[in-house]
């Protein structure tokens, strides 16, 4: 009897938190889509220009770009249940700063501090999850929940944001954190359990701080050239800044015993070009997500109720597809998929570039869910062949990495578009030209790394891939469940 009670006891700390953890994950996923619903109203109300929006939505996911790797190190080193309360209380605090922020300053803080919190409690909510799995059937099974309840935060935030807005005004799409970070807290506290690695590898914090002041600077650099001239001094600065700084991030990260980012992983050629097509996606995918509620309320006169529901298809196809894209990659191998996913994405965004303010919606949902169809199909490969570059005791750095170079091409890729925008606007063209201009230019760049990645990503055999979406068991792991296909340690590597 007692041990059976000690089993049932077990069954629902287990549940209590994998509860815990992917209402943690479903947080900071909707906060990613969420904010694109309400930016309309946002610059309406703050009364700010297009980079004001740009900062907005940059400010967190450049942060978590340049502190998710670090994340998972702090995770192991100083305590998951500490380091996950620790991510929850700084981003549901942050929230509030958002929420109530009179001005386009304080909202860029908080966005800040929203970002530092996400990179710290995302990778420590799946530690939490690996570490009271030890079984791997069983942690396959929790990941594998863990990754679809929280992606469910992915196709409710277009929807959530409209409503929210349209009833209360934008704070409110910041506010709905407060209640979920609170119960977080609260049963965190009282139910969490403490783990940690002794041996977790050392903090690299001059590559953390050079990596994040270099790419702040070129982001810099891009949102404002539009505004303060491309040749003003504070621009070309900024830019040198970056080049320099750039510089001696890979000039210190050579030198270090344990770097953050092992600049030899990239001789292999299988890792480069994934993780190149992987910066590709981000800079398309979250690029020309952010003109997508603009362009319905703006251009084409929707509410913006109205518009959140119609962003909707392309993350309802992201979350239906994206758990078999593994599946599709081990039948017919990476490049395959992810040239067809690509293709299939530069193709839809080009096809958006065609959109105009009569053109009706019927004309215009199967575009968004082909771009969706087709950047689901590349996530999970991606990381996967990433993975698969490298050895097993590597995977989930490899992991993390893919994870990194997908945020940082979503904040060049809000930076390049919005100053695309901006640019064709100066020059006397109307928002709407503008628009289709910067979905142009993504759909081309996309459409020209889906022929790099059928020339140049390593032809991997079917036995060779994973047989099924394998989630990384390191806490170093990408940040939403799409990105993060680990292979089996037994799965051979494919050679270049």
């Amino acid at each position: 009897m007692a041990s059976h009670a000690a089993a049932a006891g077990g069954r629902t700390s287990r549940a209590v938190l994998l509860t815990v953890t992917c209402l943690g994950q479903f947080m900071v996923l909707l906060d990613n889509t969420i904010v694109g619903a309400a930016l309309p109203d946002m610059q309406q109300r703050l009364h700010t220009p297009l980079t004001g929006l740009q900062w907005i939505v940059d400010a967190y996911v450049l942060l978590v770009a340049m502190l998710l790797l670090s994340g998972g190190v702090f995770a192991d080193r100083f305590g998951r249940k500490r380091v996950y309360l620790s991510g929850v209380a700084v981003f549901t605090a942050a929230s509030a700063v958002c929420a109530l922020a009179p001005s386009l300053g304080w909202l860029v803080v908080g966005r800040v501090l929203q970002g530092i919190g996400a990179a710290a409690l995302a990778p420590a909510s799946l530690a939490l999850l690996v570490a009271a799995h030890p079984v791997p059937e069983e942690r396959v099974k929790a990941i594998g929940l863990w990754a679809g309840l929280s992606g469910i935060g992915l196709a409710a935030g277009p929807v959530a944001g409209g409503v929210l807005t349209e009833a209360f005004g934008w704070p409110a799409a910041f506010l709905v954190n407060l209640p979920v970070g609170l119960v977080l807290l609260l049963v965190g506290l009282l139910r969490l359990e403490e783990s940690r690695n002794p041996n977790a590898a050392a903090i690299d914090v001059p590559g953390t701080a050079l990596s994040a002041l270099a790419v702040g600077a070129a982001t810099y650099g891009l949102i404002e050239g539009g505004a303060r001239g491309w040749t003003s001094p504070v621009i070309l600065g900024g830019f040198t800044a970056a080049v320099i700084l750039g510089a001696s991030f890979v000039a210190v990260e050579a030198r270090r015993s344990a770097p953050m980012l092992p600049l030899r992983l990239f001789r292999q050629r299988l890792f480069t070009v994934s993780n190149t097509a992987m910066v590709v996606v981000g800079f398309a995918l979250m690029g020309s997500s952010f003109f997508f509620s603009q362009f319905f309320v703006y251009v084409q006169g929707s509410s913006i109720l109205r518009a959140g529901l119609q962003t909707l298809p392309l993350s309802l196809a992201m979350v239906i597809v994206s758990p078999y894209a593994g599946r599709l990659a081990a039948r017919y191998g990476f490049r395959t998929v992810v040239t067809t996913g690509l293709a299939l994405a530069g193709l839809g965004l080009l096809a958006l570039g065609t959109v105009h303010a009569d053109t009706g919606y019927g004309n215009v949902w199967w575009r968004l869910t082909a771009v969706g169809i087709g950047f689901a199909l590349t996530l999970s490969p991606l990381t996967g062949a990433a993975v698969q570059a490298v050895s097993p005791q590597e995977g989930g750095l490899a992991s993390g990495v893919s994870s990194t170079t997908r945020q940082i091409g979503a904040v060049l890729g809000v930076a390049v578009l919005g100053a695309v925008v901006r640019t064709r606007q100066s020059d006397g063209a109307t928002l709407e030209a503008g628009l289709d201009t910067a979905f142009l230019l993504a759909g081309a760049v996309t459409v020209a790394t889906a022929v790099l990645t059928g020339l140049r990503l390593t032809r991997s055999r079917p036995a060779d891939v994973p047989a099924a979406p394998r989630h990384s068991t390191d806490p170093k792991a990408a940040t939403d469940p799409n990105a993060a296909a680990v292979p089996d340690e037994k799965s051979a590597k494919i050679p270049d």
